[in-house]
């Protein structure tokens, strides 16, 4: 089950950047600039339910091992869900995409090693021993999901649970999976991909999957 942090809704929620100092300034729906022009953003495919675990693992083995420089942000994509409890209000953030941390680095081979062998981590994203690289434009797709506006128009599309689709934009573009879950308010599918071996659920807008014909 993934994590989830509990804040009342009287409080704001956590930035989704934690582990870095960003300024006030930079808009709330866009990435601050890399530190260094080397850092590229990866994606590390951790135990479902330890994304957090994972990221203190990650910060303790890269200042033991003295590799500070070579890394930046370390970022879990949350997204904030207010539920009542005892009739009270709490925002929660919710880990959205269970399995996966976002990682800033100059990766080389040390590095590699360094981050392969973090308990709780099985692998990154990419093929074979070859991780792959995501834009920053992929990247804040990721962490900045935005609801669907009100004034966006209403696609007249019918989607089933079971059927087959291909998301067509984003880090996942060319994945297909199966519909799991279908939300008609916002707009959006849950699609159950296979990364890695392993099926994880995706959120994904309509306008952003084509059906599968066979």
């Amino acid at each position: 089950m993934a994590e989830e942090q509990q804040n009342p809704e009287e409080q704001n929620p956590e930035a989704l950047n934690a582990g870095s100092d960003s300024s006030s300034e930079q808009p709330a729906d866009q990435l601050a600039p890399p530190v260094n022009e080397s850092f590229k953003w990866y994606i590390i495919h951790a135990y479902s339910g330890f994304e957090r675990k994972v990221r203190e693992s990650l910060e303790s083995r890269i200042a033991a091992f003295g590799l500070q420089n070579k890394i930046g942000r370390i970022m879990i994509p949350t997204e904030p869900v207010t539920e009542i409890r005892n009739g009270k209000k709490y925002t929660i953030e919710r880990v959205f995409l269970p399995g996966y941390v976002l990682i800033e680095m100059d990766l080389d081979n040390d590095l590699w090693h360094v981050i392969k062998n973090t308990p709780r981590v099985t692998g990154f994203l990419g093929t074979g021993d070859n991780p792959v690289a995501l834009s920053e434009q992929e990247v804040s797709s990721i962490l900045f999901r935005s609801d669907v506006s009100k004034e966006k128009p209403t696609l007249k599309i019918k989607f089933d649970k079971g059927e087959q689709v291909r998301i067509n934009e984003g880090p996942f573009a060319n994945f297909t999976g199966a519909v799991d879950e279908i939300n008609e308010d916002k707009q959006t599918l849950k699609v159950m991909v296979s990364i890695f071996g392993r099926s994880t659920p995706v959120e994904i807008e309509f306008s952003k999957v084509d059906k599968v014909v066979e």
